[in-house]
């Protein structure tokens, strides 16, 4: 089964059902270098909370999880 991501604010970290996705809390969320959006990866069926939520697939976020907004360059 193919995984789909979705860039939140963290914000919205409140409204997560950790059942509908494949992390397990706030603390496994992969974060930005701001600390203002997470990353929520599922596989199947988009959860209800994240409807309407622009998805990416496995390469897009590959793609963003290397920009400066993601990955700390000074690590």
């Amino acid at each position: 089964m193919e995984r789909t991501y979705v860039i939140i604010n963290t914000l919205e970290i409140e409204e997560i059902d950790f059942n509908a996705v494949l992390q397990d809390s706030p603390e496994t969320l992969r974060r930005s270098v701001d600390g203002t959006q997470a990353l929520v990866k599922f596989e199947g069926e988009t959860p209800s909370f994240l409807d309407g939520e622009p998805q990416l697939g496995h390469q897009e976020t590959l793609t963003l999880m290397a920009t400066s907004e993601w990955t700390d360059p000074n690590n």
